[in-house]
């Protein structure tokens, strides 16, 4: 019996090679509209659908598949006895390969030109029922939906056939194909017509396979376009940590702003500074912590120079990442070959929600994108910060939003000088902050000192007093607020509640 092809796709790359070899296997191809018209052109044989139907396109061609002679050939089961009857009394003969990919949505809908009628417009009807019907008849049935699924298909072919391992792969691939497409127009129009979402669904490809996990016996994959953020052009490829470290670093360098630098160690701040330049930053950042710094991740919003990158050699950094890099600067940065250079691409700033899995499902919440301003402040205490005591506070409660919590950061001049993360108690986190100071020649007194949540007692702020900040800020909104409040009258010290909370677990 003569097999039959069906073909119609939108983008045509490679499918006059592909109709052509078909049709060398013995195949009839039939064909809707332009992809007729382009095989035909082509010197390929076609049958154009609506002779198969017996009816014509309409409507501009929003229909054109949907009859049952098409549908009927695509799911007939070719061993089933009541199936090959009501086939021949119906004038329907089996399709053995289905060649589909779907109107391009995506590409109009992230057009910016695109009018709502024109991204409407580009929902396929007819498409994702033959790709579907296609995979469902995966016994029979090849479904081909991607122009890179041609020459390994072509390859196997023998005899005009496939095998069905090859035909479930393709099947599989077929609904995720579907899945997807379907799932971005979703989202998408719950985002057009801003109505708020019933099901979370994770629209991501594989990007490509890491090496492994948080450690070594776990695997670990990468999904969605995080090459359209970081570019690497030297070193070895990223691992799991590094991503999450690296993102953590360049969150918090995007909210320092212009000549900032922070380092990151295990998803917390090993040191951050605002500077003059790239180079001071550095530096600063450096000295709070330079043993942390070991093996750390760097993050930079301005460029890396020659000179930077000579003091950059001094030890050994997982990544360096910035969004630009002087010529000679790379040429000094690759002598250490198994170093990452990343150039930043675009902001990571985003407005998405943030999950993460729990037994049952997942939890999300919006983004922490709250910020401050001198004028949002709440002074409470008799003395008042200095203008530069009130710029360090805003750096140092940006630096603990983005460490774990419980946080404390000691700061000066625009820099960290003691950071405590993580820890169960905030008072073992100040004694953290200050023992790293110690170690590192750093001189807490005269410094500041930002909380990421309140203190529910007086002895934390008692702690920090005695570590030498003068000034600090929190959020406030302990029941024992006053009692805080008494305490840094009665110490000296200025105090700011901003009413915001920054946990960060």
């Amino acid at each position: 019996m003569e097999k039959s092809a069906l073909i119609s796709v939108s983008d045509k790359t490679n499918v006059v090679d592909f109709a052509k070899t078909l049709t060398g296997s013995g195949y009839k191809i039939i064909a809707t509209g332009n992809t007729a018209n382009l095989l035909k052109s082509s010197g390929v044989e076609v049958t154009e659908i609506s002779n198969i139907t017996g009816f014509p396109e309409i409507f501009s061609g929003r229909v054109k598949t949907l009859h049952p002679r098409i549908f009927g050939g695509i799911l007939m089961r070719r061993e089933n006895q009541n199936d090959l009857e009501e086939a021949k009394e119906n004038n329907i003969f089996p399709i053995d390969v289905v060649c589909v990919n779907l109107y391009p949505f995506i590409r109009t809908a992230e057009n910016p030109r695109s009018t709502i009628d024109e991204i409407i417009e580009q929902i396929d009807i007819g498409g994702p029922s033959l790709i579907r019907a296609s995979a469902k008849n995966y016994k029979y049935v090849s479904i081909l939906t991607n122009p890179l699924q041609y020459d390994t298909f072509i390859s196997e072919l023998k005899d005009g056939e496939v095998s069905e391992d090859t035909r479930k792969k393709l099947a599989v691939e077929a609904f995720s194909h579907t899945a997807n497409y379907d799932t971005y127009i979703s989202n998408y129009l719950e985002n057009k017509f801003s109505l708020p979402p019933s099901y979370i669904r994770v629209n991501y490809k594989l990007e490509k396979n890491l090496r492994y996990g948080e450690n070594p016996h776990q695997k670990a994959e990468i999904y969605g376009s995080f090459n359209e953020y970081f570019e690497t052009f030297h070193g070895k490829e990223l691992s799991y940590n590094n991503i999450l470290d690296l993102v953590a670093a360049v969150e918090l360098v995007e909210e320092l702003g212009n000549n900032s630098c922070t380092i990151i160690k295990h998803n917390n701040p090993a040191g951050a500074a605002k500077g003059s330049s790239a180079f001071e930053a550095y530096g600063k950042a450096l000295r709070c912590d330079p043993v942390s710094a070991f093996g750390g991740i760097v993050a930079f919003t301005s460029v890396v120079d020659e000179q930077l990158a000579q003091k950059l050699n001094d030890i050994f950094l997982e990544i360096v990442c910035a969004k630009e890099f002087t010529e000679e600067a790379v040429k000094i940065l690759k002598k250490k070959k198994d170093r990452r250079l990343l150039r930043q691409l675009k902001s990571v700033s985003s407005t998405r929600k943030n999950f993460k899995n729990i037994p049952g499902g997942v939890i999300s919440q919006e983004p922490d994108l709250v910020s401050l301003s001198g004028n949002s402040l709440k002074f409470v205490t008799d003395k008042k910060p200095s203008e530069q005591e009130l710029h360090d506070l805003l750096f140092a409660w940006i630096v603990s939003k983005h460490t774990k919590s419980n946080a404390i950061i000691f700061a000066k001049n625009g820099a960290t000088l003691g950071v405590g993360a993580g820890q169960m108690s905030r008072i073992d986190s100040s004694k953290i902050a200050h023992m790293k100071a110690q170690q590192n020649g750093l001189e807490l007194k005269g410094s500041v000192a930002a909380s990421d949540a309140f203190f529910p007692f007086a002895d934390g702020l008692l702690e920090i007093i005695k570590c030498g900040a003068a000034s600090v800020i929190q959020p406030g909104g302990s029941v024992r607020d006053q009692e805080v409040i008494d305490a840094a009258n009665k110490n000296n010290i200025s105090m700011v509640f901003t009413g915001i909370r920054h946990f960060k677990h």
